[in-house]
């Protein structure tokens, strides 16, 4: 996975019922991960490769999200 999915729509989220706090930009990956949670009865043994797609997606984000902060940190440092 090189980049994150595209985005799910607001309506789209709402079909799948996604709740808010997981509304983020891997969203999309976690419509099939749940769908497979539904159908193997929520073994942790099933729907492995669903899981590691999602929580490198959530990884990937909150690495960006960290060098985000830190560029904002930077240039308000610069500034002052």
């Amino acid at each position: 996975m090189a980049e994150f999915p595209e985005l799910l729509s607001h309506d789209e989220m709402k079909q799948h019922q996604i709740p808010l706090p997981y509304r983020d930009r891997c969203a999309k990956l976690l419509v099939p991960l749940n769908k497979c949670r539904k159908e193997g009865w929520y073994m942790p043994w099933n729907c492995e490769h669903e899981r590691h797609e999602y929580e490198a997606c959530q990884y990937k984000d909150f690495k960006r999200r960290v060098k985000e902060l830190e560029e904002i940190k930077k240039q308000r440092d610069e500034s002052n």
